[in-house]
């Protein structure tokens, strides 16, 4: 039994490996096995520190005082954040705070209303 995936095109169960490229032998359809892997990751779910899944447009609320690099100021906990957006990267929300401007925050450190 082969463990190759079925033809995207025409759903065959007879695909065969050619070097880097996967082909079907009923449509000629070619494709990159890499390729298919990283539709499959691009989905990714970012969770707020209780838990729930954030979504970009999301409110969410400071959990914790949070040092500003760079700054002696603060952001206090019970902070309101409107309208976040998800970023990859290590800080994984991007968003604006009222009197303070632009910030991104870790995920693991809010939560959302």
């Amino acid at each position: 039994m082969s463990s190759l995936p079925n033809c995207p095109a025409c759903q065959s169960e007879y695909t065969y490996e050619d070097g880097s490229l996967l082909i079907c032998p009923e449509c000629a359809h070619e494709w990159n096995l890499e390729s298919e892997s990283e539709h499959s990751e691009d989905k990714r779910i970012v969770k707020d520190a209780n838990g729930n899944v954030l979504n970009d447009g999301d409110s969410v609320t400071v959990i914790k005082d949070l040092k500003v690099k760079g700054s002696s100021s603060v952001i206090k906990i019970g902070t309101r954040v409107k309208n976040i957006r998800l970023v990859d990267g290590d800080h994984d929300i991007d968003c604006k705070i009222d009197s303070f401007g632009a910030m991104k925050l870790k995920s693991e450190f809010v939560k959302k209303i």
